[in-house]
């Protein structure tokens, strides 16, 4: 699955919520809100989570070293890093996988930020090659972004999609504004049907600007 990042015009792949014995004390320091539990109407399964990270969480290191791997090392759409400005103001989310008494591991990114007031962008959103096989994975992440964007204020949640991805979300509940072209690839730039994406009560952190020395990943 293709997702494209329009604020960089670049290429980003990828192809919720914890069960009861998810608890507090393995989350790495995420401890956000009771709504990080709650599986996706999409998605369904006992071994993924998916969280919006704070600032300070140590899986921030994880956040960027699966972009790396994802968009750097596998595709090749960036040399050494697919970090741009964006990510001084976008929020983190990742999704989670982990089994009785291990530890968890990031398999999925996507970060979500506001262009202009009340309009949100979703981008760089990926899973785990070792993972791609489980759907509910990318359905989750999506299902994160938008409902947490759509609680903190949203009119219209946008990403732009590979043409042959337009179906997969079309069931997810999107709808196609126009078809372009990046890179002399076709896409649809897509939006979310907020009245589906109910609005989380996940508070917006006041002051947000992820990992200053994210760049040593």
């Amino acid at each position: 699955m293709f997702f494209i990042d329009p604020s960089s015009k670049d290429i980003g792949r990828s192809f919720s919520s914890a069960p009861y014995y998810f608890t507090p004390s393995v989350r790495s320091g995420i401890g956000i809100e009771e709504e990080d539990f709650m599986l996706s109407p999409n998605s369904n399964s006992e071994n993924f989570s998916f969280h919006l990270l704070e600032e300070n969480s140590p899986l921030i290191k994880d956040y960027w070293g699966l972009r790396k791997k994802i968009f750097c090392e596998e595709q090749n759409i960036f040399a050494e890093s697919d970090i741009d400005e964006i990510d001084q103001v976008a929020y983190p989310i990742v999704s989670l996988n982990y089994g009785y008494g291990a530890k968890e591991r990031v398999v999925g990114v996507v970060r979500i930020y506001e262009t202009e007031k009340r309009k949100w962008y979703g981008g760089r959103l990926g899973v785990d090659s070792s993972f791609r096989k489980f759907n509910q994975i990318g359905k989750g992440l999506i299902w994160k972004a938008v409902t947490t964007a759509n609680g903190w204020g949203c009119d219209q949640f946008l990403a732009t999609v590979q043409i042959q991805n337009v179906r997969f979300f079309r069931r997810l509940k999107w709808n196609s504004i126009k078809q372009i072209e990046i890179k002399g690839i076709k896409h649809h730039l897509m939006e979310a049907d907020l009245n589906y994406y109910k609005p989380s009560k996940l508070n917006r952190p006041g002051s947000y600007l992820v990992g200053s020395d994210h760049k040593k990943c």
